[in-house]
């Protein structure tokens, strides 16, 4: 069975698009119609922002009945939860995927950050419907931001653990590594003109992770 979309995404919806006020489909066809909701959501809300965005446009956009909304959904806000939850799970998938066993921590860090790059100039949406959940669902932004935060904390802390990190790495590295990387995929990913490789780019966020900022009187 092929479930990749045209958008190089899984067309079978994630983990994450299951929240509590989502109704989870029980037949292949309904996963697809589910899959087919979300990616018309994250394209609406993507450009019109929430409020602009409505269901009849959406259901519009995925080809399916305005009827079928409300077999998965009770709501737009409902619809949005899901949205964010499915994309934060797909962020986490995409770096998942590219870490292969004996790997060491900081060729981790750099392939996680590029399948992050990769994925956000993909799907450039991200940005803003991430964005917008503070405002429309502070609880789902606040849980992707520490879900990614503590994913990063646990990938550091095992590089702490083999020796290859240093000793006291915790929270609020993992939290600065977030950011930096979150505004690094802003500025390369969702401003930039496509020029510039994923790979490239993340190869240097991880020189900077190795050496620091601080003059090496080595150098």
């Amino acid at each position: 069975m092929d479930t990749t979309s045209t958008a190089g995404r899984s067309t079978e919806p994630t983990a994450g698009a299951a929240s509590g006020d989502t109704k989870r489909p029980r037949t292949e066809r309904g996963r697809r119609t589910l899959r087919k909701l979300l990616d018309a959501a994250a394209v609406e809300f993507g450009e019109k922002g929430f409020h602009e965005a409505s269901i009849s446009s959406i259901t519009r956009r995925a080809g399916v009945a305005l009827g079928s909304f409300y077999t998965y959904f009770d709501s737009k806000d409902a619809l949005f939860r899901a949205l964010v939850g499915d994309m934060s799970e797909a962020v986490k998938v995409s770096a998942r995927d590219a870490i292969k066993p004996g790997m060491s921590a900081l060729e981790i860090e750099r392939v996680a950050l590029a399948a992050f790059l990769q994925f956000s100039s993909e799907h450039r949406e991200i940005y803003r419907i991430i964005d917008e959940a503070e405002f429309v669902d502070p609880e789902s932004y606040r849980r992707h931001y520490e879900t990614v935060a503590q994913r990063i904390a646990e990938r550091i802390g095992a590089g702490a653990d083999s020796g290859e990190f240093r000793d006291g790495l915790g929270e609020l590295e993992a939290w600065a590594l977030m950011g930096m990387n979150v505004f690094v995929g802003l500025r390369y990913s969702v401003w930039g003109d496509g020029s510039e490789d994923p790979a490239d780019i993340a190869a240097q966020v991880n020189d900077l992770i190795a050496r620091g900022i601080a003059r090496n009187p080595d150098d």
